[in-house]
């Protein structure tokens, strides 16, 4: 579709051109820009629409909630194990 738009833009760009009618060519140029405008927006929400992840696979928040919950509870065992480690009893 935005191949479409620009390729009516081109088309009112050449009826611009060829006209002889300031009223014509003023319409012309502002039909070329809006089309080739409308077709780069198209362009763009293409791009973006394409890079964005999958809805589906995004965390919800209980599953961030028992994620993080998780990552503490490995962290403290982590200290826990690293300061048992390093306790000196001294014999």
């Amino acid at each position: 579709m935005p191949w479409l738009l620009f390729a009516l833009a081109l088309g009112a760009l050449a009826g611009a051109f060829t006209t002889t009618s300031v009223a014509l060519l003023v319409v012309c140029l502002l039909a070329a820009l809006v089309l080739s405008l409308a077709a780069v927006m198209q362009l763009l929400a293409r791009r973006i629409d394409g890079a964005s992840g999958n809805m589906a696979m995004m965390v919800d928040p209980q599953e961030l909630q028992r994620m993080r919950e998780q990552a503490e509870a490995r962290r403290l065992a982590a200290a826990r194990a690293g300061g048992e480690a390093g306790v000196d009893t001294g014999h």
